[in-house]
């Protein structure tokens, strides 16, 4: 997942992070203020990073208020400025401005949802109505706005270079999507609506990271976590003694429905409670149930949309995507939906005949797949996750897997620096090198899960590139694996591995942006097109020149057996009737809450959940949504509001793309520097579907995605 910031001009708070030594750095208790402003001048450190042993808690807010004071000020000067608008005038110095805001919100967004401690979710709560009146004091300003409005009007007159004519369209754009031509008293009423949105986003995160700390299973018994490894429950009993539950064990939720450790549990017993756990982590009728927030907000959204001139929130928000229409994105489903309930169906049907022939005695629930569907795999296709975690230890994955196929593709090289400070213990910072040795920027990898990290995974930057700003990328990957016993290697399933290959696709692409402006840098792409690089590099986890290098037993240093790799390739279809059905169920309610007409009343979420599902022929009792409204964090309070169908969408571009490597010689350094030339160079300096043809030599078709999914032979 890429970190998505609203508006491109302002950086939008979301998550973040924190440190914990003996030093008084960020994420620790202490609120005071810093004698000097960290934030008030660019770090002094490599690539600008951020100076982690210098910024305390108490350094954000006044650092906030005195960035948002500092570019409002800049914006005026613009807006205020006599001479008839250009671009030099006029966008170069809204490019440049809100250089300190933007330094303390990447890393105040890192902080927050990283490694976040109270102090930093109040100081979250009280500032996001702010941002949201500072971004409108931006749009809504008429006298700005009339200037780039001017100069789009008189943009076939003028003699800009393709990539400042797409800055100028795209902001234009985006003036228009915040409202810049509502009439005053409409513009003042949106002001409000956007303050109690961004409010109720700062909410519900933080009543969400409560509910998940709170849901967390202690077991009592050991008996009852038969089927764990070793390291699983040694993990879960260090988890517990830090939670000084000695003699006890915890298990910690994930944040999808379905828990990793539902695969091993034998105790069926443990496994609902699990699930349940999980399912009811945010319904438990107190301050941390997010019911209530959700239902204001999908109001308010809807409201909102309408006051901009749409039908729905989701018509507001597809417009500048690559998908265009909520229209498109149902069709698109609609290709998806009879077949991939089609094949859960199946599967289903294969995991109650494993049941039956135990004599288990019951129809399979929801907690029941994951571990029956394990016994299936090994069953048809002789694989067992135990026996392939052992040759995926976490650091080889990164150094000889990750690293190796960006080596092997672009030809980047990478080598790790203990000199810059980071702000936790488990953070480690890796150099970024070119083909031709010159430096690219910085990785921060942050890989393992705690109690005040958001879940899931994501990318995102500290430092964006831009050649107007001279500024290098300084980038991020969260994941949330579980971290081994002291004196244990950190062996990780092979979906683990899939997700650092999907996470560091994000990171190439904002490593090798290349783009005169900020705004338009890299990652700056639409919700359905941000996907696509990460997505694609996903497939190169399996690629045999790649696995080889990296895939090795951790204590025999041997590779990985060719009749467990082709095991491993063999069963790559198993189970996507399910995972497919999971995902179009989340994306399915993402959109239907967001197709909601202003006007109506707040929903009960359970009830309309539930009939959305129905209506959508997607509420396939053993088949839960991926994530169920209530703890769906990336549509209440991770940018991804009427954008999670993005993830299916770039799958699409990304399978087909994929499909172009196969048929022109797959891994090699000719292959990666045409798609880093073609795609992960140009950020959003051209049309996505212009992007994409270019590339593949037509549209986007969905076969080769059907294919990799085992929807249709190949």
């Amino acid at each position: 997942m890429k970190k998505i910031f609203i508006m491109p001009l302002v950086v939008i708070i979301a998550a973040a992070s924190a440190c914990n030594n003996k030093h008084d750095q960020a994420g620790s208790e202490k609120t005071g203020s810093s004698s000097t402003d960290p934030f008030a001048e660019a770090s002094t450190l490599a690539y600008h990073a951020p100076d982690f042993d210098h910024i305390k808690n108490g350094d954000f807010q006044p650092a906030l208020e005195q960035g948002m004071k500092i570019q409002l000020e800049e914006m005026q000067r613009i807006a205020d400025n006599t001479a008839a608008p250009t671009f030099e005038n006029t966008m170069i110095p809204m490019e440049k401005s809100g250089a300190m805001l933007s330094r303390v919100s990447n890393v105040f967004d890192l902080m927050t949802g990283a490694n976040t401690n109270p102090s930093l979710q109040i100081i979250k709560e009280a500032i996001a109505p702010r941002q949201a009146a500072h971004n409108d004091a931006i749009y809504l300003n008429a006298k700005l706005f009339k200037r780039i409005e001017t100069i789009y009007n008189n943009l076939a007159n003028l003699k800009l270079d393709a990539e400042s004519k797409r800055l100028v369209e795209y902001d234009y754009q985006q003036f228009i999507l915040a409202g810049a031509k509502l009439s005053d008293a409409d513009k003042i009423l949106l002001k409000k609506l956007n303050e109690q949105e961004a409010s109720l986003n700062a909410k519900f995160s933080n009543q969400l990271l409560a509910a998940n700390k709170a849901g967390a299973l202690v077991i009592t018994d050991k008996a009852e976590l038969a089927g764990l490894s070793s390291s699983d429950i040694d993990a879960a009993a260090q988890d517990a003694k830090a939670k000084k539950m000695e003699g006890k064990w915890l298990i910690p939720l994930q944040n999808t429905t379905q828990q990793p450790l539902l695969q091993s549990l034998s105790n069926r017993s443990t496994r609902e409670k699990l699930f349940n756990a999980s399912w009811n982590r945010a319904e438990q009728n107190d301050s941390n149930d997010t019911r209530g927030t959700i239902s204001k907000l999908a109001k308010l959204r809807a409201d909102k949309a309408k006051l901009l001139g749409f039908l729905s929130y989701a018509a507001w928000k597809l417009s500048d995507q690559m998908a265009k229409t909520p229209a498109a994105v149902d069709q698109f489903f609609a290709q998806l939906v009879p077949a991939a309930t089609a094949k859960a169906k199946t599967e289903a049907a294969e995991i109650q005949a494993q049941i039956d022939k135990e004599k288990g005695g019951f129809k399979v629930q929801p907690w029941d797949w994951n571990y029956y569907s394990e016994k299936v795999r090994k069953e048809k296709y002789d694989l067992d996750e135990n026996e392939i975690k052992p040759y995926f230890e976490l650091d080889k994955v990164l150094q000889n897997g990750v690293f190796y196929a960006a080596n092997q593709l672009y030809g980047l090289t990478f080598k790790e620096r203990h000199d810059l400070p980071v702000y936790q213990k488990d953070v480690r910072v890796f150099e970024v090198f070119d083909k031709d040795n010159s430096k690219i920027g910085l990785f921060y990898c942050d890989y393992f899960k705690r109690d005040n990290k958001n879940g899931g995974a994501w990318m995102s930057n500290m430092v964006g590139q831009s050649k107007l700003l001279g500024t290098q990328p300084v980038i991020y990957n969260i994941c949330n694996f579980t971290k081994p016993a002291a004196g244990q290697p950190a062996l990780i399933s092979f979906s683990d591995v899939t997700t650092m290959f999907h996470e560091f696709g994000h990171a190439l692409h904002g490593f090798f942006a290349s783009q005169q402006y900020p705004s338009l840098s890299g990652t700056s792409v639409a919700r359905d097109f941000v996907e696509f690089p990460s997505q694609f590099n996903e497939h190169w986890a399996l690629d045999p020149k790649i696995l080889k290098n990296y895939a090795v037993h951790y204590q025999t240093g041997k590779p990985m057996p060719q009749v467990l790799v082709d095991k491993i390739k063999k069963a790559a279809a198993f189970n996507q009737g399910y995972k497919l059905t999971e995902l179009l169920a989340a994306a399915s309610l993402d959109l239907a809450w967001h197709k909601l007409p202003a006007g109506d009343a707040l929903q009960k979420t359970d009830d309309f959940e539930k009939a959305s599902l129905h209506q959508l022929k997607l509420d396939l009792p053993e088949v839960p949504s991926r994530y169920r409204t209530s703890y769906f964090s990336h549509i209440w309070g991770g940018g991804y509001a009427a954008g999670y169908y993005a993830y299916l969408w770039t799958e699409m571009l990304d399978d087909d793309a994929y499909s172009w490597f196969e048929e022109h010689g797959g891994l090699n350094r000719e292959n990666g520097q045409r798609f880093r030339d073609m795609i992960l160079s140009r950020g959003n300096t051209e049309d996505y579907g212009k992007m994409f043809r270019d590339f593949r030599g037509h549209d986007p078709k969905i076969q080769p995605m059907e294919i990799n999914r085992g929807l249709i032979a190949k």
